[in-house]
């Protein structure tokens, strides 16, 4: 393994990569109330791999402490409709639903479960709207983990469910995604344990930035453009830890741009890029998996965007479930409403791109996740029959 350091991205100390460390502690006492983390840690290498094409050399877990789960290694599909109508010949679309538990947050809960492991750590505890919840579920299920999970009572059955099917303790929040966070915070400072939160676990940005690692690899060289769904910014982060980590030691030459999609009914980052300041207002959009009050690595986006000329746009509910339906009607891809939020953003910019350009579109899970919200972008046949005459 690696030589690596937690490397805080405001002021730029150093830390050891301890379990017992989460946010920098001297950026830590700027903390406000209502405002994303300050003092994020991220992984800082000394050096590349020596097997580069080896995406667990570029992790600060050995192998062995990895659970028997086969995450990452997601399908590059080349969506042929979709490049005939929109001119746009090099396009892919990431489907990272295709993960063991259908969702792009196993990337962060595979590596927090194999830290955990290799420190003789056994219980873990989150907040979730619902994918980092279930994902944290199933992997730690491979992993003998116990896992204890705060969810708002407003998450989709289905990832309930699944969180449960997996053996997880899971307490239902009567509020935000935000509440359920500080609750999760307390819990674990009161038993004990690893807690995977966005953000405030630096595990959760490093595990993030292998599909990064696996876009560069499926592709032979980094996309030009990226689309990417955006909440608290934490997705958002990894991507771009991915592709500095890569452009560090010399494997691309530039860092690609990164365009973040955000539902308009939770555009915090938005709002802030536009303001220069975060405002916590209560927010909703069908999108569940990007819907926070508080993006909780809000700061540490932003920043990123900024220094790398990325950009962050806003789609409506109502074009989220078009490109739902759309997406799955045209490529048979059916992904999750955050998922289809990344494909709206691609719709809604496709004419200011370049038709050579590389552009991928980052699906985050399966449609599956959420059916009664993607029961709304479709009309449900309610005559039913009982022969074929009856249609002729």
């Amino acid at each position: 393994m690696r030589e690596a350091v937690y490397r805080c991205s405001e002021c730029g100390r150093n830390y050891p990569l301890a379990p017992e460390l989460t946010v920098c502690a001297e950026c830590q006492r700027q903390q406000e109330a209502n405002q994303p983390l300050r003092g994020v840690l991220e992984v800082a290498m000394a050096e590349a791999p020596a097997n580069p094409a080896d995406i667990l050399a570029w992790l600060p877990v050995e192998s062995e402490y990895f659970p028997p789960v086969p995450v990452g290694g997601t399908p590059l599909w080349q969506p042929a409709n979709l490049r005939r109508r929109f001119g746009c010949n090099r396009l892919y679309i990431k489907d990272d639903g295709a993960n063991p538990t259908a969702s792009f947050k196993d990337r962060a809960s595979w590596l927090v479960s194999a830290f955990a492991r290799k420190h003789g750590i056994n219980d873990i505890a989150l907040a979730s709207t619902g994918n980092a919840g279930s994902s944290m579920a199933g992997i730690g299920a491979a992993a003998g983990q116990r896992v204890t999970l705060f969810l708002p009572k407003s998450a989709p059955d289905a990832k309930l469910v699944q969180a449960l099917q997996y053996g997880a303790t899971v307490h239902r929040v009567d509020g935000s995604y935000d509440l359920a966070y500080d609750l999760s915070l307390e819990f674990t400072r009161r038993r004990g344990g690893m807690n995977r939160n966005t953000a405030y676990n630096p595990l959760t940005i490093e595990g993030k930035k292998t599909v990064s690692l696996e876009l560069f690899q499926q592709l032979g060289q980094a996309p030009d453009v990226l689309f990417v769904p955006v909440g608290d910014g934490c997705i958002l982060a990894g991507v771009y830890k991915g592709f500095r980590d890569l452009h560090q030691f010399g494997l691309i030459e530039k860092i690609p741009t990164v365009i973040g999609v955000q539902a308009a009914g939770s555009a915090a980052l938005w709002q802030a890029m536009q303001s220069g300041r975060f405002t916590a207002i209560p927010t909703a959009t069908l999108a569940d998996s990007i819907c926070v009050d508080v993006p909780r690595n809000g700061l540490h986006a932003l920043n990123q965007l900024r220094n790398h000329g990325g950009r962050l746009i806003t789609v409506s509910d109502r074009q989220i479930l078009a490109a739902q339906a759309e997406l799955a009607a045209t490529t048979g891809l059916f992904t999750e409403p955050a998922g289809a939020a990344a494909y709206a953003g691609f719709v809604q910019c496709a004419d200011e791109l370049d038709p050579a350009a590389l552009v991928v579109i980052l699906a985050t899970g399966n449609g599956l996740k959420d059916i009664a919200t993607a029961r709304k972008g479709v009309t449900v046949p309610e005559q039913t029959i009982t022969s074929v005459e009856e249609i002729l």
